[in-house]
């Protein structure tokens, strides 16, 4: 990144890394790290989810089920080209009828890896989603640790991740949240910080994949969430953990596939049960509808 430079800055009791900006990179002060806000756990119950292929499914199905399972968020794939399809508007459209109806709120749920570099990329995907109307606010999923450059230069990678947050808070007043996995504590993002902690300071909330088949214990849902959920408790920063629905040879205990969804609803309200000791603690969002929808009883 050209022309930038990192400084400190606390934010809510924590270090934060804040990008300066050179010649012609000018970080406006709503770019800047967030202030904290006061906290409470959500209700026991509440769950969100995603929902990647929108226009594969019935509106009126996918909101019956969510209304039936405490669904309040749902996290819908969109892309830049929205705007352009009619029929995928229409589609949303109608969806954001029964969703308001039912007290339901839409996020605009969008990616790459490739966003960390490409920050073009990610502005322009946000500008063009979220002036449909049909949004509350956006919900990014950039992962950029997939790229062959986070094992050879994770610390412009980290840096790019972190100027991108910035960029689409300064863009759009609406929330950001953003998935994170739940490791980002073990990430330097600068000195004395953690990419957890960065990544905290820029966004409105945060979903940890926090994928795993049981509630407690060793490795658990609440053993790899604990860390996030106490430092966005002392970043003032919603979090959400998450549960993993679909098949996954290479990792059958990151998901409740082969438990079913009465394991899995069990296990949910155990985790809402033990979190509630967070107050930063915003419920559990389940990846994905149909997978979900598909499980066995």
């Amino acid at each position: 990144m050209g022309g930038v430079s990192i400084a400190m800055r606390a934010v809510g009791g924590l270090l934060a890394v804040v990008l300066l900006a050179g010649p012609g990179l000018a970080v406006p002060a709503s770019a800047q790290p967030k202030p904290s806000v006061r906290l409470k756990p959500a209700a026991a119950g509440t769950r969100a989810m995603w929902l990647w292929r929108p226009d594969a499914v019935r509106p009126v199905d996918v909101l019956a089920w969510a209304r039936a399972r405490g669904v309040r968020e749902i996290f819908v794939h969109a892309d830049a080209r929205l705007p352009s399809s009619a029929s995928r508007l229409a589609r949303l459209r109608e969806l954001k009828r029964g969703a308001d109806t039912a007290r339901i709120r839409l996020t605009a749920l969008g990616g790459d890896p490739e966003w960390a570099a490409d920050h073009a990329a990610a502005r322009t995907w946000q500008r063009a989603v979220l002036g449909t109307g049909l949004f509350a606010g956006s919900h990014v999923d950039v992962e950029p640790y997939v790229l062959p450059r986070w094992r050879t230069d994770q610390a412009g990678t980290v840096t790019g991740l972190l100027r991108m947050l910035q960029l689409l808070q300064a863009d759009d007043a609406r929330p950001l949240e953003a998935d994170v996995p739940f490791w980002y504590h073990t990430v330097p993002a600068g000195p004395r910080t953690t990419l957890a902690d960065a990544v905290l300071a820029r966004v409105d909330a945060v979903t940890v994949m926090s994928y795993r088949d049981t509630a407690s214990g060793p490795n658990s849902l609440m053993a790899v969430g604990a860390d996030m959920l106490a430092r966005a408790t002392r970043a003032g920063r919603p979090v959400r953990l998450a549960a993993e629905t679909a098949p996954l040879a290479d990792c059958p205990y990151c998901t409740f596939h082969e438990e079913g969804g009465a394991r899995m609803t069990a296990a949910l309200a155990e985790v809402d049960v033990a979190a509630r000791a967070y107050p930063a603690f915003a419920g559990i969002a389940v990846h994905h509808y149909p997978s979900w929808r598909a499980m066995r009883p």
